[in-house]
């Protein structure tokens, strides 16, 4: 199967699973603690990022680059991508929207730019170049 395909599947996997835990973690904190909703919405972000940047770097890009480089790319795109998203959810919200359906607005969105900006800005020039994938090379 095709290499680039495999890997769009599992980051498809991963981010769904990262959607879960955004999902649950926002219901938690929204409806459980009655948090601000801006609040929920952040720190549900924070932990879903934490978890697809994880798993993603080790088995979708099967990257050895600097961890640290890698997060502070991370970092930035989310230095835009929160802001803009937050206010699209205040936005959105204030206009009557369910707030369920603008995070899986916002989340379908993340996965998109997100996908496309780790595959060829963080991870672009090292992937496939951890132990993982050193060791499935050589075994073609």
């Amino acid at each position: 199967m095709n290499r680039e395909f495999v890997r769009t599947l599992k980051y498809a996997f991963f981010a769904a699973s990262a959607g879960i835990i955004q999902i649950g973690s926002f219901a938690l904190l929204n409806e459980v603690l009655h948090l601000p909703y801006w609040v929920s919405y952040l720190v549900a972000l924070c932990l879903s990022v934490l978890w697809n940047f994880t798993l993603n770097r080790r088995f979708t890009f099967k990257s050895a680059a600097n961890v640290k480089k890698a997060m502070l790319l991370v970092f930035l795109y989310y230095l835009v991508f929160t802001p803009l998203s937050t206010l699209l959810e205040h936005a959105l919200t204030s206009a009557g929207w369910n707030e369920y359906l603008v995070t899986a607005v916002n989340m379908i969105l993340n996965f998109v730019t997100e996908f496309l900006y780790q595959r060829f800005v963080v991870f672009g020039k090292s992937i496939d170049t951890n132990t993982q994938a050193l060791h499935t090379d050589n075994k073609d």
